[in-house]
């Protein structure tokens, strides 16, 4: 009987024409393997292939769950949040965080300290607690996709950052007017023609910026969601708006103030495409905060911004007697927990009913008594 010479194993890590690293190639399974191992340190890249073939048997023979990449996880992550009008500051914290982690290879490797690591470099580098939160909301939320999509992660505590408790701004009825005053589209302007022989195009700016604040003021819609808002979301008819929260992924259904009606009532006889407020581009509208704040300026109304009209609404609705769940479905808040920020201006009110409940009974008391 003929001995045959077993056939020399098959290496599995070699160099490639042009590149100055090994590769590693394997199959397992059935299935070839193959990738750089970034080294020129041929036993280095044998051990990268030897944790490679460790981690497939683990995950065929005892069912653990595949490792994914940082940079990958990072990337699949910012594709799951392409919709939202922030993107582009999730890309921008999404990037610093990968290119901070870079020393880890997976997204199982990161563990609470480095994590905590992260943070201490950012408030070194003297960024706000509002801002860090914002970073650390991205790496968790990365983890936490990663872990719905089936991939390897590890239990991670993310940091608390607590944020200081400011004043809850929000407009008086006097400031209200003042703003409108200031917003006035027929107000006279230093150096620009009076209303009649105004330029078109200015006159259309400021019509529509004033427009803008009385939805704003009269729905409690954030700034975007206005914005962005088309024609075909409008029955003026039913005096209804459907408000699509992106912020959120919801949907609320609000009614019409008199003065919203009319608004849009008036806009609908030039509307020109799908958008209630365009740019110049016919697009919708993007951000004001500029005009925002100098509107706010010449009002004399400080410490305001687009936003503090939506706590204007919400203050309104419970200082005349709305609870804070029914604000929370005109406000299309998804957690109550963010609602509660108006407890203390229903607190008030419910403390200053009582005050009226205990006088009229001190009055009912001393008139029994002088009638004995």
């Amino acid at each position: 009987m003929e001995f045959k010479q077993p056939k020399p194993l098959q290496m599995s890590v070699s160099k490639r024409n042009g590149s100055k690293y090994f590769y590693i190639q394997f199959q397992y399974n059935g299935k070839t393997y193959i990738k750089s191992s970034k080294t020129t340190d041929k036993q280095l890249a044998l051990n990268i292939e030897a944790q490679w073939r460790k981690q497939l048997i683990e995950q065929s023979q005892l069912g653990l769950k595949s490792p994914i990449e940082i940079t990958k996880g990072f990337q699949l992550f910012i594709k799951s949040k392409s919709h939202i009008k922030s993107i582009k500051y999730t890309v921008h914290w999404c990037e610093k965080a990968s290119n901070h982690f870079k020393h880890v290879l997976y997204v199982h490797q990161i563990t609470t300290i480095e994590i905590d690591r992260f943070r201490q470099l950012l408030q070194s580098n003297n960024y706000s607690n509002q801002t860090i939160k914002h970073v650390m909301n991205q790496v968790g939320g990365m983890i936490k996709y990663m872990r719905k999509l089936g991939y390897q992660v590890s239990e991670v505590e993310m940091p608390s950052i607590k944020l200081p408790k400011g004043r809850l701004r929000y407009l008086s009825t006097e400031e209200e007017q003042r703003l409108l005053r200031a917003a006035d589209p027929i107000r006279e302007i230093k150096y620009v023609a009076p209303y009649d022989t105004r330029r078109v195009d200015i006159r259309n700016q400021m019509q529509d910026f004033y427009d803008l604040l009385i939805l704003l003021l009269d729905t409690g819609a954030r700034h975007g969601e206005i914005c962005s808002l088309e024609w075909s979301k409008i029955d003026l008819e039913q005096r209804t708006i459907q408000l699509w929260r992106s912020k959120v992924n919801n949907e609320s259904v609000l009614y019409m103030t008199d003065r919203v009606h009319e608004v849009l009532t008036r806009r609908c006889e030039t509307k020109i495409n799908q958008f209630i407020f365009t740019n110049k581009k016919g697009l919708a509208r993007g951000s004001l905060t500029k005009i925002f704040k100098k509107t706010f300026d010449r009002a004399g109304i400080e410490g305001c911004s687009a936003h503090t009209l939506r706590h204007t609404h919400a203050t309104r609705l419970i200082q005349n007697g709305m609870n804070l769940y029914e604000v929370k479905e005109i406000l299309g808040h998804s957690d109550i927990k963010t609602t509660m920020r108006y407890a203390h201006i229903e607190q008030s009110k419910i403390t200053q009913r009582a005050m009226n409940v205990i006088n009229k009974l001190n009055i009912s008391a001393l008139n029994d008594s002088q009638s004995q």
